[in-house]
């Protein structure tokens, strides 16, 4: 049993404490408590949560990530650091699945939301369980885009084509980059889109998030 979803909590948990609620971050018109406040409805409030995927909820989801946002920051990233154990996301059965990618994708979030930063050195066992999660995500993302594009990822650890086989669009980054440039941080991640320029920027402006 791997424990990066935990380490990538802690971690992110710390940073926000060390930059305030006021920082921005790669999430569009968030601020860290937005942010903050969004991970907390996540894991707490499912009739809220379910409004990132479902218009009608949306602006009940919206309200109530809004309120939490209101709390003092302190008790905020407190409950980010320890969800509860009946989560329907991050229950011990289900958080090393549902939760590695989320929590890497939303510390970076942080940390590349001013300047100055640079990638992380990920440890191989941890970038290899980023990888495995890709594989799922990227393949539903890129589904969206409708035209076929070919993921490789730049160690070694595999490749995956969606759309057909004759992809022509090729993302070459190591898991960690493609984990954000596949979850809709196109311009904050340090990945190569090889292919017809048409093509290429067509996908770097995709809306790839949820």
């Amino acid at each position: 049993m791997t424990a990066f979803a935990r380490e990538e909590r802690q971690r992110l948990a710390d940073l926000l404490l060390q930059v305030g609620p006021d920082q921005p971050t790669l999430c569009t018109g968030w601020t860290t408590r937005d942010l903050a406040a969004h991970l907390v409805v996540r894991e707490r409030r499912p009739d809220a949560a379910a409004g990132v995927i479902l218009p009608p909820l949306r602006e009940h989801g919206e309200r109530i990530r809004r309120a939490t946002a209101a709390r003092p920051f302190p008790e905020i990233v407190a409950d980010v650091r320890n969800p509860p154990w009946w989560s329907l996301v991050s229950n011990p059965l289900l958080d090393e699945l549902t939760n590695t990618v989320e929590f890497f994708v939303h510390h970076e979030d942080v940390r590349r939301g001013v300047a100055g930063w640079q990638p992380r050195d990920l440890a191989e066992d941890h970038a290899r369980a980023i990888w495995r999660a890709v594989q799922f995500t990227g393949k539903m993302a890129l589904r969206r885009v409708r035209m076929p594009v070919r993921i490789r990822e730049a160690n070694g650890y595999g490749e995956f084509t969606v759309g057909g086989e004759s992809a022509q669009l090729m993302v070459v980054a190591p898991a960690g980059e493609l984990a954000l440039f596949l979850s809709g941080r196109q311009g904050a991640a340090r990945a190569e889109v090889e292919g017809p320029a048409e093509q290429a920027e067509r996908l770097r402006a995709a809306n790839l998030g949820v």
